[in-house]
């Protein structure tokens, strides 16, 4: 995952005499090249097309005339809708109609980078700007492909008048709800979303970490093995008894949806909500006494939940690959862009300098802390064929629809046949 980043040489040749902001050295990242800058000639010719969902939109569109006030070159920023951007890309991508830039999730990564739309990018130094995490997340087969700006993860929610301390385990939380429901002050022990179609394994996956169960392996430089399916991995054959007894006890329930659980914790019917960040500007306007811990482990191992990174990629088909680069490098990357995106959607900033300046609101220290103990979610194309399988097995364990170590069995099994046909 450290292995060295480098752009065609007619991009270096061009663009590193006029670097702005880049250097040598690598560091976070072990690039020791420097990031590339486009040079006045070519930025004064050609245009961009980005595209960004609403949430991104209007800041990129900011920084984006202040590109075309100092190049000359005119950026468009086209708002589609977010399920749209991963799939319109790889379709126009090739026929040259598809855009320059595009702004979305790390986890896309595996099917853009196999159907040769992206292109690598060279961070340089500026990799030391951020979060290993995030860096982390925008590696794929040993190379970088995207620029980081905000990450999120599932933490937990504490109501700190219901609960005034963070419990140290998934087992003393229950203990503290259940005591709390006893006594008249909470209805729910915690509050878990389930999606009564699809299930929860984004929700569920911090406790399964904590029993040593993943859902790939790696391989030996650190990258996701596509072939290491590790569902059914002794530590997954015992998580999958322990969801049954939560269903069973009706601590996790298929009727608890995420808008009801979000409810429960709103109106402090609960002290503990699994949740990510994008519930808690709800939580602060209705002036809900909370902390955001990490999520405390079921187990011996650590919970460790998936995080998501959003970030700009490069198209590989982009008529200006000079101009793409110069602008996500040295303009998106710059501590005021970053800042900028971090304003307008409130998420996690992937930048350090950044989440410094904000360090002292504590919900965003609370799902920092919470991201810095997770791990990305697979960038794999494979994840395709995970999710559905993953999610409806849970939702048969949690309703004793069969043995919870047969349905894992199976679940696995069905899986890998999937990844198999490709």
């Amino acid at each position: 995952m450290r292995s060295r980043l480098l752009l065609p040489a007619v991009l270096a040749a061009t663009l590193l005499a006029t670097a702005c902001g880049g250097g040598s050295g690598g560091a976070g990242n072990g690039d020791k090249t420097a990031a590339p800058a486009a040079s006045g000639q070519a930025a004064a010719t050609g245009s961009l097309t980005v595209w960004a969902d609403d949430a991104r939109a209007k800041p990129l569109q900011e920084i984006a005339a202040a590109f075309t006030r100092d190049k000359g070159v005119k950026v468009k920023v086209v708002q589609k809708g977010l399920g749209e951007i991963r799939d319109d890309f790889v379709s126009q991508a090739p026929t040259g109609q598809g855009p320059d830039v595009v702004v979305g999730p790390h986890d896309w990564l595996g099917k853009l980078v196999h159907n040769g739309v992206l292109a690598p990018l060279e961070l340089g130094d500026r990799a030391a700007a951020f979060s290993p995490v995030a860096l982390e997340a925008m590696r794929y087969e040993g190379r970088t492909y995207g620029l980081p700006y905000a990450v999120d993860s599932i933490a937990l929610l504490r109501n700190t008048e219901l609960a005034p301390q963070a419990p140290a385990s998934f087992e003393e939380l229950l203990a503290t709800g259940r005591r709390l429901v006893d006594e008249g002050k909470a209805k729910l022990p915690v509050a878990v979303p389930v999606d009564p179609k699809s299930g929860s394994p984004y929700h569920l996956y911090p406790l399964q970490t904590s029993f040593g169960c993943r859902v790939f392996g790696t391989k030996p430089d650190g990258a996701w093995d596509p072939a290491g399916l590790e569902l059914d991995s002794p530590g997954c054959l015992r998580f999958a008894p322990w969801l049954r007894g939560l269903g069973k006890d009706g601590v996790i329930s298929t009727s608890l949806t995420a808008d009801i659980a979000t409810d429960a914790f709103l109106k402090g019917r609960t002290p503990f909500l699994l949740a990510g960040p994008w519930d808690a500007a709800t939580f602060k306007a209705a002036h809900v006494p909370f902390a955001v811990d990490p999520v405390p482990g079921a187990d011996t191992a650590p919970a460790r939940p998936f995080v998501g990174v959003q970030g700009f990629f490069v198209g590989a088909k982009s008529a200006n690959p000079i101009l793409a680069q110069d602008f996500v490098l040295n303009y998106l990357s710059t501590p005021q862009a970053q800042r900028a995106l971090y304003d307008t959607g409130g998420r996690v900033p992937a930048a350090t300098a950044v989440l410094d300046q904000v360090e002292n609101d504590p919900v965003v220290a609370g799902f920092a802390r919470a991201a810095q103990a997770g791990v990305p979610t697979p960038n794999l194309p494979a994840m395709d064929g995970v999710w559905a399988d993953w999610g409806l097995t849970q939702l048969a364990i949690v309703q004793g629809r069969g043995d919870p170590t047969e349905l894992t069995t199976a679940m696995a099994g069905r899986i890998r046949a999937k990844i198999a046909a490709g």
